[in-house]
């Protein structure tokens, strides 16, 4: 019996918009210009690259939009009758003081904002979720992070795992997708990506290419 090949991998991704002390977010360019990034570079033949979302930068106002767009994919798994592999969320943030990427591990039931969202939300030492317990509660990611780092290193790429996504929208977001990941049989991971300032557009477009390419290599 011949080999099949790696299963099919759909890759949802998210950016937020700009936000206080960051007139233009890196990751709105990314993933709004992902698409067309990956078809004029070719990928492999079994990944597929689902929607690309562009978030609010505020708790509330993310999170709505995020539950719609996570349903709405697992909606069109359930409808297509040919098994469609395996599933995985990746959202972008940046952090404006970082000087290398960071594939986020974990993130915590706290939401601990330094500054108010866009929508003027400030909660301190407020659970995520509330009926999940305690602010202290985490929820890790299922994907290898190191093995991941190691890898995307290997390549050339100043990237590092990371146990600390804050405790502001990106953690808050990273929370929520993870418990809908646990829930569903999917997959999430949070990605921090510096300013363009620091690591060039076409440098981290090359990077996510690369990660969403070996997501689907390893499957």
């Amino acid at each position: 019996m011949g080999s099949e090949g790696p299963s099919v991998v759909t890759v949802h991704v998210t950016g937020f918009k700009k936000f206080h002390g960051v007139a233009e977010n890196p990751t709105e360019k990314i993933v709004t210009n992902l698409k067309s990034f990956m078809e004029k570079r070719g990928s492999p033949k079994n990944l597929v690259l689902g929607s690309c979302t562009v978030l609010e930068t505020a708790g509330e106002g993310a999170v709505g939009t995020l539950h719609k767009v996570l349903e709405s994919a697992i909606a069109e798994r359930e409808n297509r009758s040919s098994p469609q592999g395996q599933v995985i969320w990746i959202h972008f943030g940046v952090n404006s003081g970082a000087t290398r990427f960071a594939l986020e591990n974990q993130a915590v039931n706290e939401a601990t904002f330094r500054c108010p969202d866009e929508l003027g939300w400030k909660p301190q030492r407020v659970p995520i979720v509330p009926s999940d317990g305690s602010i202290s509660r985490m929820r890790e990611t299922t994907l290898p992070v190191i093995e991941l780092t190691k890898t995307l290193r290997r390549i050339g790429y100043d990237v590092v795992p990371s146990d600390d996504a804050g405790r502001f929208v990106c953690n808050y977001v990273y929370y929520h997708s993870l418990r809908f990941a646990e829930q569903h049989g999917i997959k999430s991971l949070f990605v921090h990506v510096p300013l363009f300032l620091t690591i060039d557009e076409e440098v981290q477009m090359h990077f996510v290419a690369s990660l969403l390419e070996l997501l689907a290599s390893s499957n």
